[in-house]
């Protein structure tokens, strides 16, 4: 009974944080509607000369809105990168690496930059295919990876089953509904209707103490710190622990997806997409994130979906 309260109190947050970012668009919407109707534009005639010669297409797979991580906002390649140069799409982006869903759910600014975006894309005279989103990884690993654990060597030793839960299926889950009822009543005050939501889990990571260029000065590592504190030396161990943690946090995604009020949200397994064994450094280029070619498997899966 608890846990349904909670849900239906996260849908409530979402909607009361949706419709305060929609108050606040409204007004700058209205602004730049005044400047619009105001401006004198004046084009240069060789400005004019120079766009009439070069060529312009609207060829698209589509428009996505995508909200998230580091999955979606990594240097020089990512999900959405991927999405834009090998499939067609067009990709309005207000991710963020580094964003926890808490961040994503509570935080003002990215609920506006989100609303900003749909408008961007319907200002075009287009829909939005898909909203893809992105988010938890930040959630449970680095300084906070640690407290999942109990000692290595104590008589309960694994994942902290009452903290994992209060991560998992209470804070990250609440902060997923909330988001997903934000977006959700956003796009259905622009368009009369939702807009179908991709969310996903995480592929199986190896801890193996690579952080992003190596770490130092740099991300990173964000798991293998946490087990090499907790007593865990034997990566077999290691890989069995995040092999559960990336489920439980899977299931709790899937069971969001396609249940009311979500119905027009689908959950992407990435489970097994990425190898862990010998060549796992070919498709990891450090404990959270793929490699280029990694990346590409990633996506791929995410254009089967959309």
């Amino acid at each position: 009974m608890a846990k349904k309260q909670n849900f239906s109190k996260a849908i409530v947050v979402g909607k009361a944080l949706a419709a305060a970012a929609l108050k606040r668009r409204a007004e700058a919407i209205e602004k730049r509607q005044r400047v619009l109707a105001n401006a004198k534009l004046k084009i240069d005639p060789t400005a004019k000369r120079v766009l009439a010669k070069a060529p312009v297409t609207h060829a698209s797979m589509g428009v996505l809105i995508a909200e998230g991580d580091s999955w979606f906002d990594y240097p020089f390649h990512d999900v959405l990168s991927d999405l834009e140069d090998s499939y067609g799409f067009d990709v309005e982006s207000a991710a963020h690496r580094g964003d926890t869903i808490e961040d994503m759910a509570y935080s003002d600014g990215q609920l506006d930059a989100f609303s900003r975006r749909v408008e961007k894309v319907l200002r075009t005279g287009v829909e939005p295919r898909a909203i893809l989103l992105s988010g938890g990884g930040n959630d449970v690993a680095g300084d906070e990876f640690a407290i999942l654990l109990n000692h290595a060597a104590s008589g309960i030793a694994g994942l902290n089953e009452s903290i994992l839960t209060g991560v998992i299926d209470q804070r990250v889950r609440e902060a997923y509904a909330t988001i997903l009822a934000a977006i959700t009543l956003i796009c259905k005050s622009y368009l009369g209707h939702p807009v179908p939501v991709v969310i996903h889990g995480y592929d199986y990571p190896v801890p193996d103490g690579r952080g992003f260029w190596g770490g130092g000065l740099f991300p990173g590592p964000w798991l293998e710190p946490g087990f090499r504190r907790k007593g865990y030396a034997e990566m077999s161990k290691r890989k069995q622990i995040c092999v559960e943690l990336i489920d439980r946090f899977d299931t709790m995604l899937a069971g969001l997806a396609g249940r009311p009020p979500f119905g027009h949200v689908k959950f992407l397994d990435l489970r097994n997409t990425l190898s862990t064994g010998a060549t796992y450094k070919t498709w990891w280029a450090n404990e959270l994130h793929p490699t280029t070619k990694g990346f590409d498997a990633v996506t791929k899966k995410f254009v089967s979906m959309i």
